[in-house]
């Protein structure tokens, strides 16, 4: 079942890149009609539309390079470590 909707999502790449883009634009239009930032704590919620969702990702970009550089850097060791 799961393998068979993978295969259609492939087949129709370009409508499921397009229904992205639809629902990135439908939350950022919601973001700057509908929410009320009147109450904001920061310069950033008050005046960046969807900014939660940019630092959410930057947060994440950050993590996954540091989680990269990290695990190169010494957390990793040679493969036959356990086979003294």
């Amino acid at each position: 079942m799961i393998v068979q909707i993978i295969d259609y999502l492939k087949e129709h790449a370009r409508a499921v890149q397009n229904s992205c883009y639809l629902g990135v634009a439908i939350m950022l239009i919601w973001s700057v009609l509908g929410v009320d930032n009147h109450h904001a704590h920061t310069w950033g919620e008050k005046h960046i539309p969807g900014f939660w969702s940019l630092f959410g990702i930057g947060a994440s970009v950050v993590l996954i390079f540091f989680a990269r550089w990290f695990g190169k850097s010494g957390i990793m060791t040679r493969e036959d470590y356990y086979d003294n």
